[in-house]
């Protein structure tokens, strides 16, 4: 047999978000939406995916993100080998990760799949459509799910 883990409730308690992100647009963009959200939300961003794997493997248990909102096409490691180190990692493994990219290839997709992510989200053009989207995102991973436990 094995424990299983209480869950922690959010409700009153902030939201961390790894963003890796090199757009500035998308970041800012992103940040507005969350402004949004009925939960607090703490961003941190980084702009590259190999300045993501340092900041993930260089984080405390206390100090990790609840989640990581990761684009595809990134500066050094691109999002999806990001998402294997993530993977390959026991200690890293359990984090929720949220694929937010302009690829629409069913290539990228069916890659980020197999890598094991927890979804894949395609960037709108459109800046209102790509803040409605954040906040669709925000609603429910933020709002709805419930997160693994954070450590103690």
């Amino acid at each position: 047999m094995y424990d299983t883990p209480s869950y922690q409730s959010y409700s009153d308690d902030k939201i961390d978000i790894l963003l890796v992100e090199d757009n500035p647009v998308d970041v800012r963009l992103t940040e507005e939406a969350f402004k949004t959200a009925e939960q607090e939300i703490a961003l941190q961003t980084v702009t590259n995916g190999d300045d993501a794997v340092e900041f993930l493997q260089q984080s405390s248990d206390t100090d990790l993100p609840d989640l990581v909102l990761l684009d595809l096409n990134l500066p050094g490691r691109d999002g999806c080998d990001v998402l294997e180190v993530i993977r390959d990692d026991p200690r890293l493994r359990p984090l929720p990760v949220l694929m937010l990219t302009s690829s629409e290839a069913d290539e990228d997709v069916a890659r980020c799949y197999d890598a094991r992510a927890n979804s894949y989200l395609t960037k709108p053009t459109d800046p209102a459509e790509f803040i409605s989207l954040v906040d669709i995102f925000a609603r429910f991973w933020v709002e709805k799910v419930h997160l693994p436990p954070i450590p103690q």
